[in-house]
């Protein structure tokens, strides 16, 4: 089956006619629409620092889109662990696990914009091996059991409504990360398409003890817009989705992978990208029956703060 996501990242770029306001309120009631109509996912993704105000707070977002849905999954894809402390990361979701009713799922990222370390005062040398370390503090605070953290004792509560805690799968694209997954008996949902993560993870798996593990591969357009009259929708959002992709692919690092990235300098660079999908409703549907089992169609309604409008 094709999975059908919508992800906001309440951007409101200064070029753009909609405020932050308007771009939160919409955005709430684009969550109320897919948590009615059927969607699979609400995604809410975090960075720091830039001017459009990309979202720096998903757990409070998430908080908002739990009380205005019902049924639809949560995922925080991804949490920056690193920068944050892990005993209060896991209150905070725990909390939202209670207030969502165990609809949340985080995927756990090791960060990769250097200012967004320098912001936090953290080593992004040793983003790794924390995320490691706080996801480990993490799951032993879940018990809602006093334990020793850094020299204190420390305890979580209220326990999370989830049993035996809130999910949590671990982001990444590479070796390691597959492998740090697996050791922390936790799912994996890499940023990108390496056939090697799977391999790694169950031999990783494997080796630990650890059965009944997945590698969620993501699989499937990043931007879907339904339209009658595709060349005249491109006319009025391509400047916004040349700012969101170029945005993001001045993320990447040397080296990096990441699925959602497309390289463009121009609108019609956008419109040779598979995973920029503007058609007609039956388009459209050729897109999705052309997509893995399990893959997704994203819609990113709000994508470069586009006007709702």
């Amino acid at each position: 089956m094709t999975l059908f996501t919508i992800r906001q990242d309440f951007r409101a770029p200064s070029f753009g006619p909609t405020s932050q306001a308007e771009i939160y309120s919409e955005a709430m009631a684009q969550y109320r629409w897919a948590d009615e109509i059927g969607f699979d996912f609400a995604v809410i993704s975090e960075h720091h620092g830039l001017d459009d105000g990309w979202i720096p707070s998903p757990i409070v977002a998430a908080a908002a889109v739990a009380g205005a849905t019902k049924r639809i999954p949560i995922m925080l894809s991804a949490v920056i662990v690193p920068l944050h402390d892990p005993i209060r990361l896991a209150e905070q979701l725990s909390v939202l696990d209670h207030l969502s009713q165990g609809r949340v799922w985080t995927v756990a990222g090791a960060g990769y914009r250097a200012i967004e370390f320098e912001m936090a005062g953290v080593d992004m040398k040793r983003r790794g091996a924390l995320l490691e370390s706080h996801l480990r503090t993490m799951i032993q605070a879940w018990t809602g059991e006093p334990f020793e953290y850094e020299g204190r004792t420390v305890r979580v509560t209220p326990k999370p409504f989830s049993d035996p805690h809130p999910r949590v799968l671990v982001g990444g694209g590479v070796e390691v990360a597959a492998r740090r997954a697996a050791r922390l008996h936790l799912p994996m949902m890499p940023m990108n398409t390496e056939p090697k993560l799977q391999e790694w993870y169950h031999d990783e798996a494997k080796k630990v003890g650890y059965t009944g593990g997945f590698v969620m591969v993501p699989q499937g357009p990043t931007f879907i817009h339904v339209t009658n009259d595709p060349e005249k929708a491109w006319a009025e959002i391509g400047e916004y989705l040349l700012y969101e992709t170029q945005t993001y692919a001045s993320f990447q690092t040397p080296g990096q992978w990441s699925t959602p990235k497309v390289d463009a300098s121009n609108v019609e660079d956008l419109k040779k990208s598979v995973q920029i999908v503007v058609g007609t409703p039956e388009q459209v549907i050729e897109a999705a029956r052309s997509i893995p089992q399990f893959g997704a169609m994203t819609f990113n309604p709000l994508a470069g703060g586009l006007p709702p409008k």
